[in-house]
């Protein structure tokens, strides 16, 4: 099963409680949710995404493949608000973790996460620390994309696979990249910190066929020739199915994942986050030597 933590201000739009508890302290906050209990917060920016993932559940029969896990700094009793705001949307998400102001992250491991996200980035290095991949969600333009398909877009270098190559091209420019990618072109990477993550949604793709598969992955890498060939081998060696590749060499990112609708993109680096945001749900990569 795929298991996936949120935070509660990544799931609903807690934006103005949050100003509360920042300007007016922890009792005007505590009291406001509580005179509140009963009014549905709104989608936040991971809704859609966390929708889509448990629709999942219905279209295999016999067998739940995704479970959500709301893990969130909240008590029990301002939670409460949250509870009944996963009820009115319908969503099935049965397990939780109220922290009382604590970071949640110590949980997503206990719960198996293969995936934490959170508008906190101290809180998914933390979880990263655990060995979870996680990932920042960012304040995002767009929350929602009608398509049926849930569609989901990785960037390749420490994300899916391992950032080995990144350093070498932060450390020594795009000519000792190519050199060195070209030289281990037939060895495969290694796995990045969402490659488990990649590898549970390859699972669940696997009960479909190509043709009504509800879940398209792409690739979406500044990689161009002659480092893609390390990539595509990779790939098949991880048995790992990628709907769409696409080797950019350099381009803004923004305008390809616009095209491509995706409902969530993945990546580590706080410029392309910053600009795919603009139109599409966005989580920044957290890396442990950032």
């Amino acid at each position: 099963m795929l298991v996936i933590g949120i935070t509660s201000r990544a799931l609903f739009d807690l934006d103005s409680s949050h100003a509360i508890f920042n300007d007016k302290g922890l009792d005007v906050y505590t009291q406001h949710q509580i005179d509140n209990e009963n009014v549905p917060l709104n989608p936040g920016k991971a809704f859609s995404l966390v929708k889509k993932l448990l629709s999942l559940n219905s279209l295999i029969e016999g067998n739940r493949s995704v479970e959500v896990i709301l893990l969130s700094r909240n008590t029990a009793d301002t939670g409460l608000r949250i509870f009944n705001s996963i009820e009115h949307h319908n969503l099935d998400i049965t397990r939780a973790a109220f922290c009382g102001g604590n970071s949640p992250h110590e949980y997503a491991k206990a719960f198996g996460a293969h995936l934490f996200l959170s508008s906190e980035y101290s809180d998914c290095k933390l979880a990263l620390e655990d060995g979870i991949a996680s990932a920042r969600i960012m304040p995002s333009g767009k929350s929602e994309v009608q398509d049926g398909i849930l569609k989901v877009a990785f960037d390749g270098d420490a994300v899916i696979f391992s950032d080995e190559s990144q350093e070498i091209y932060e450390k020594k420019g795009l000519v000792a990249f190519d050199e060195n990618e070209r030289s281990l072109a037939k060895y495969p990477l290694s796995g990045g910190p969402f490659k488990p993550f990649l590898s549970q949604l390859n699972i669940i793709q696997n009960n479909f066929t190509h043709y009504d598969c509800p879940i398209r992955i792409a690739l979406v890498t500044a990689r161009s020739a002659p480092s893609h060939e390390r990539v595509i081998r990779t790939l098949r060696d991880w048995k790992i199915r990628i709907d769409e590749c696409l080797f950019l060499g350099g381009m803004t990112k923004k305008e390809f994942l616009k095209a491509y609708q995706a409902d969530i993109f993945f990546d580590d680096q706080l410029e392309n986050c910053e600009l795919s945001s603009e139109d599409v749900p966005t989580g920044q990569v957290v890396r442990l030597n950032s």
